[in-house]
């Protein structure tokens, strides 16, 4: 269920100006906290911390923390409080806040064991795998006849000799952007590329160019294959934090959805017929 930001700041600043510890600033006698910054970074979609960040930035902070209580002064001496809206509003802030801190309780209370964790990855092995990648440089061109053209050329080559002419000529005549950089690629998968580079690519020996032009829809391109690793198995250890949240969030959303048909079960619910509101 999708957290209100909003609801959640609002709350989480109420309680943080409970503690004078860690006081940044103060208006009309009101506290500003590290605490309450934390929360302002945390509502911004910002990993940041308050510590974390550059002076410049706290000071930035604490003045939208400033103007945040002016306002909030400046909305109270103007009525808003008192208008029936804001009432209205306040219910709904308060009532997203009561769920959404219920949704914690029952997660917290999804708990996963080791074993579990193990037993899943242990029959879904096929899922823990590191997937095999190549470092490949390629060269680029237009027509097939260029490439066959470069291919004869770097034929008679092996070894150091041949990467340094590979590297020569993805500078001089490849019209891909990694041409400037001797047509190197990294290392990807061959989910990463098109299926007739992958197919090309991976089916070469480290230090091997392919023999014959790869037609794609950008061109027709040479590749050099630097070193292939093979795919691996994850280990468990790597892996147990991503299993426990994914087995405790399966446990929380069946948890959710038996408690939902619980309380429909025993709650009378009325659905208005949704064509005679047209």
């Amino acid at each position: 269920m999708k957290i209100i930001k909003s609801s959640l700041l609002i709350a989480s600043l109420a309680i943080s100006n409970l503690s004078a510890n860690n006081v940044i600033a103060t208006v009309n006698g009101k506290n500003i906290t590290k605490s309450d910054a934390d929360i302002f970074l945390k509502a911004s979609s910002s990993p940041d911390t308050f510590d974390s960040v550059p002076i410049e930035h706290k000071s930035l902070i604490i003045d939208r923390l400033i103007e945040r209580i002016l306002f909030i002064e400046a909305a109270k001496k103007d009525g808003v409080d008192k208008t029936p809206l804001y009432t209205e509003n306040l219910e709904k802030l308060k009532d997203e806040l009561l769920i959404n801190l219920w949704m914690k309780e029952q997660m917290a209370n999804a708990i996963v064991s080791n074993s579990e964790a193990k037993d899943f990855y242990d029959k879904n092995k096929k899922k823990f795998i590191n997937p095999a990648k190549a470092k490949a440089r390629h060269i680029l061109v237009k027509s097939e006849d260029e490439a066959n053209a470069i291919i004869k050329e770097l034929s008679p080559l092996k070894g150091d000799k041949l990467k340094a002419k590979f590297i020569e000529l993805a500078k001089s005549k490849s019209i891909g952007p990694s041409g400037k950089n001797g047509g190197d690629l990294g290392e990807f998968t061959a989910e990463q590329m098109v299926p007739e580079f992958s197919k090309a690519t991976f089916a070469l020996k480290d230090g091997e160019i392919t023999k014959k032009a790869v037609k794609t829809q950008f061109g027709y391109h040479i590749i050099y294959l630097e070193s292939l690793t093979p795919e691996s198995s994850m280990d468990f250890d790597s892996v147990k934090e991503s299993i426990v949240n994914s087995l405790r969030q399966q446990q929380f959303t069946k948890k959710l959805t038996e408690v939902a048909n619980e309380l429909r079960n025993k709650s009378k619910i009325t659905i208005i017929d949704l064509n005679s509101t047209k």
